[in-house]
């Protein structure tokens, strides 16, 4: 083989592997069960130049196909370890790959991964002052430069940062879930804390060409103009359209306080310096193979939306392209095709816009699904909510549908009157304002702490739709900060707002149908064809996803414009 990669399911290993196999090489992938091969399809990598093989580092290595080049990048990366679990993997493994490897007859690199705060250490680590897994990835790092001076192995030893990129949930991800979820009251650390990140392909296009410098480099891998940690997390902030802490607490007096009055796990803060590396060496092989560092705020930023997408690890996100956008001066999470959408899918409460999971998927061609403003993910906006929908509308250049739900459908019927050229047809999907008041959410009293305490399985039961990615995500949501608040407030749309989307209906000029379930009927008459959904309540997108596929691919073709 080309390379053989250990810790090849791993964050940074999975990684490493599927750049090695888009640059045409033949790669072993050491694994202990092969999560490996589904997610480099869902990648669209080729796979023909793969081979798994099943390997157990913390035991002698035997039996494995031959390599050239030798990555190891397994690693227990986890707080909380006992000293010995970590051992296991992160030294007595490192040594097992470094003597399996020196075996090898064709060996041209050995490529070890260790951590940015090891600093070449060449004293015993400190388990109790260090935690289990930074001590013991110090202690790896001169057991290994260590062995494979007496074996005369051909080492590389790479030293990333916090590694970032779609899928890393740990670490950095911890303060930034925390800084979501308003939890993050204060910045442990001080204004001058250095957290430097690299991203992950930025990372494995490194390790790609590592084995081509020479051999005996230690390459400290991070972006040196990462902003200082304060910086760093109002970047984030801002980009996600929530608050950013302002104090600071220093990470001393927070190793004194207990960790459940805290809540800061204590082997996090030891990552908490103002400390600088030595990425000169980097930096200059870097720039020889011609790699470049994306810009640390840009990274932070998309990163960010992964993290949010993916429920800082919770959930799949269901719908491509993704991010924050600022629209009508706020920030906007926005789901789908911005420019050219078949469909315009706009959720009612509580909800957000996962709610449409199940129809896209049967839906032909793109969609756009964002989260209306001061729910789900998005920021509250200070403008009106019409003046937010001809915003977040005005890239789109074909004549979708228009798709609106329950209160959504007072916003999305103004905008299809304001805007006749702009939309090929309107659909109403259980419009509120010609329906009862929700009887169910007004039983939960639509007070705000009520909404905030619903566990996902009572708010399924309050709404009368199954238990699934969709209500937990909205049950999420409705935990931010002022999410249950304004969804309380919405819930209670007066008479008169009712009496005025009711006369709008007489004035739009393209074609409009309503549907609803057949539990969940209309109150008032109208002159626009009504579709009732039999077994259907105010949430058919949820509950009869193929019905209401049916019933809109019934009507009018969205026009390309």
């Amino acid at each position: 083989m080309d390379a053989i990669v250990f810790g090849a399911t791993g964050f940074i290993g999975r990684s490493l592997v599927a750049e090695l196999l888009t640059r045409g090489l033949r790669v072993a992938a050491a694994v202990r069960k092969d999560t490996l091969t589904p997610w480099l399809t869902s990648q669209g990598v080729d796979t023909a130049g793969l081979e798994i093989v099943t390997a157990d580092i913390t035991r002698p290595l035997s039996g494995l196909p031959e390599a050239r080049d030798v990555y190891n990048a397994a690693a227990r990366f986890a707080f909380g370890l006992g000293a010995e679990e970590a051992r296991a993997t992160n030294v007595t493994g490192a040594l097992h790959v470094l003597e399996w490897a020196a075996a090898l007859p064709g060996l041209r690199r050995l490529v070890h991964i260790s951590g940015y705060r090891v600093s070449a250490a060449d004293g015993p680590a400190d388990y109790a002052a260090l935690g289990a897994y930074e001590a013991s990835k110090s202690e790896a790092d001169l057991a290994v430069r260590t062995r494979a001076r007496e074996l005369g192995v051909p080492l590389t030893i790479a030293n990333p940062s916090t590694v970032i990129g779609p899928g890393q949930y740990v670490g950095l991800a911890s303060l930034v879930e925390d800084l979501w979820r308003g939890r993050l009251p204060a910045l442990p650390g001080s204004r001058d804390t250095f957290l430097p990140i690299t991203t992950i392909d930025y990372f494995a296009r490194f390790l790609a060409e590592v084995p081509s410098a020479p051999a005996g480099e230690h390459y400290w891998v991070l972006d040196d103009s990462t902003p200082l940690l304060p910086d760093l997390i109002r970047t984030v902030a801002e980009h996600t359209g929530v608050r950013a802490p302002r104090r600071t607490v220093p990470a001393g007096l927070l190793r004194r306080l207990p960790p459940k009055l805290t809540g800061a796990d204590p082997e996090t803060l030891s990552f908490l310096s103002n400390d600088r590396y030595p990425t000169a060496s980097a930096r200059a092989f870097a720039a020889s193979a011609g790699l470049e560092m994306p810009p640390a705020a840009d990274a932070l930023r998309e990163w960010a939306d992964d993290l949010v997408a993916a429920r800082f690890g919770g959930a799949s996100p269901w719908l491509r392209p993704y991010g924050f956008h600022a629209v009508a001066g706020s920030r906007t999470w926005v789901t789908g095709e911005r420019q050219h959408p078949a469909h315009v899918l706009l959720h009612g409460l509580p909800m957000n816009a996962d709610l449409w999971a199940p129809l896209a998927a049967l839906l032909p061609g793109p969609v756009l699904a964002p989260d209306l403003p001061g729910l789900g993910r998005s920021a509250a906006t200070d403008r009106p909510v019409d003046a937010w929908l001809a915003d977040l509308l005005s890239p789109v250049s074909t004549r979708p549908v228009l798709v609106a739900h329950s209160a959504a459908c007072g916003p999305a019927l103004r905008f299809a009157v304001d805007h006749p050229d702009r939309v090929s047809e309107l659909v109403l999907v259980s419009p509120a304002f010609l329906q009862a008041p929700a009887a169910r959410l007004a039983r939960s009293g639509l007070a705000a702490p009520v909404l905030r305490r619903m566990s996902a399985a009572r708010l399924a039961r309050t709404l009368g739709v199954p238990e699934g990615a969709e209500v937990e995500s909205a049950a999420a949501d409705l935990r931010r900060r002022g999410v249950a608040r304004r969804v309380a407030a919405a819930l209670r749309t007066d008479a008169a707002e009712r009496r005025r989307s009711r006369a709008l209906l007489d004035r739009v000029g393209v074609p409009v149908r309503i549907v609803v379930g057949a539990k969940d009927p209309l109150v008032a008459a109208v002159d626009h064809p009504v579709t009732e959904i039999a077994g259907a309540g105010h949430y058919p997108q949820l509950t009869h996803p193929s019905q209401l596929a049916h019933h809109l691919a019934a009507g009018s073709a969205p026009d390309a414009g």
